[in-house]
Formats: structure tokens, sequence, C-alpha cells
């Protein structure tokens, strides 16, 4: 594999986890919360993932390990390793301190309506702990879509995409608690900015130790757990989060919208 395929792969998983920045940017440079279009994007983002890990990367996975175990072995390899990633996502959701949840909805109006009665420190520490629990699910992301644009570039611009579009909520989410407890609009988007490194931290850390014991089996198992882990995401974050932004018909609609453009996107490239 040719170093610049491995810096363009590199490359999205950094686009993917520092788009928190555009979140903080949403926050503070525009007055209300497009409601519309986040629950729309949040959903297509939702489609895309869950077509995409479905059709195209549970298939690649099971030919792979098919390959090199036998129909059977292969195919209870690929469903093992499925679960197995999703689980992992979801052992690490659940030791995510609830009020540090990145998930919780928080809108641009928010920084309007800062209760004085809350002290800063604790903001500040929502706040952090908002940050970290970011970055703690955006490693494993890194991860995902490293693996996925190595193996193909085309489909990792697409999820390094879908999962940018589901990281601008979490920037909100540390932004906001953050300016409250400071008042400094600067640091709120630095630390939400940097809250996404975990992302190309986690890819680069992921391919150190993974790609030098790359085979059929190590191949197929991870994607396997990449398409777990985006079916998670999916299901426990983005599609509650476009559903909680009062648009419930239009997260839907994104939904199926992504699907679609996944759809003729994998069709364009047979």
């Amino acid at each position: 594999m040719d170093f610049e395929h491995v810096i363009f792969a590199f490359a999205l998983t950094l686009f993917a986890g520092l788009s928190t920045g555009i979140g903080s940017i949403l926050a503070f440079f525009t007055t209300r919360t497009n409601t519309k279009f986040l629950s729309l994007a949040l959903g297509f983002s939702a489609g895309v993932m869950i077509y995409v890990s479905m059709i195209e990367i549970f298939q690649e996975a099971k030919l792979s390990l098919v390959t090199a175990l036998g129909k059977t072995g292969g195919s209870w390899a690929t469903v093992g390793a499925f679960f197995g990633g999703i689980f992992l996502i979801a052992i690490i959701d659940r030791f995510v301190p609830s009020f540090g949840n990145p998930h919780e909805m928080r809108r641009i109006e928010d920084i309007e309506k800062a209760d004085p009665s809350l002290e800063g420190s604790k903001l500040m520490r929502l706040g952090l702990f908002t940050a970290l629990a970011i970055a703690i699910h955006n490693f494993p992301e890194g991860i995902a879509t490293i693996t996925s644009a190595i193996n193909n570039p085309s489909l990792g611009v697409v999820i390094a995409i879908a999962i940018a579009i589901h990281n601008i909520p979490e920037g909100i989410a540390v932004s906001i608690p953050i300016y409250f407890a400071t008042g400094d609009r600067k640091k709120a988007f630095m630390l939400s900015f940097l809250s996404g490194l975990s992302e190309p931290i986690g890819a680069l850390i992921g391919y150190v130790i993974l790609m030098r014991f790359m085979n059929d089996i190590v191949f197929g198992a991870l994607m396997a757990a990449v398409a777990g882990i985006m079916i998670f995401i999916s299901l426990d974050e983005l599609l509650p989060t476009a559903r909680e932004y009062g648009e419930a018909h239009l997260s839907i609609y994104g939904l199926i919208a992504g699907m679609m453009v996944m759809a003729v996107s994998l069709l364009l490239f047979i």
C-alpha cells in the first residue's frame, strides 16, 4: 500500500474528527438552531451508515472471513465480530458519565438562556466531561474511518462525511457549557475543536497496531466490527438526536435519502 493512500485515509479521519469545530462555529456565529437542517443531516448520516454497513462493509467482511475460514466458520466469525463491535461501543457508551453525555441535545439558543444560579465550576466540569466523552466515542470511529478508507477510498470519503455530520451537534454540546462557565468563546471553540482529535489519534493507533498483523481474518473481523460500531452509532446516537430536534419526519426522510444516495454511489462504482 502506497504512502499517499495512507495519508489520504488519515486526512479523512482528521476531517471527520475536527468537524466538532463546525458545531462551535454554528453555536457562536448564528442566532438560532436550524432544527430542520440538523434533523435532515443527522438522518442522512444515519442512512448512509446503516446502508453501507449492512450492504457493503458486512458483505466484504463475510467474503474475507469465508475465504479464510470456510463458509460455516467464516459466517459465524462475521456475525460474532459484528456484534462484538456493537458490544464494544455499547460498553464505551455505558461507562461515559451520564452528565457528560455528548448526545444530550443542546440548542444554540441555550447561550441566551444561561442560568445565573449555576456555578461556573460545575458548568466547566460539564463541558470538560462532555469533551472527554466525545474523545472516547470518537476513538473507535477513527479506526472505522481509516479502515474503510484504506480498503476503499471512495467508501471512506462517504463514511467520513457521515461521521463529520454527526460530530456537529457534539461540538455544540461541548461549547455551550464551557461558554456558560467562562464567557470565553475562543476557549469554548478550542476545547470543542480539540475534542475531535481523538478520531485521527484512534486511526493512527489502529493503523500502527493492526496493519502489521493484517490478513484476511484480521481484515474481515475488523470490517465486521466496524459495521457493528456504525449501526450502533446510527441507532443509539444519530436517529435519537435527530428526533430530539423536533423534526421526526424529516429525520426519517433524511435517513431514506442517505440510503438512496449511498446505494446509487455504490452502483456507480460497479
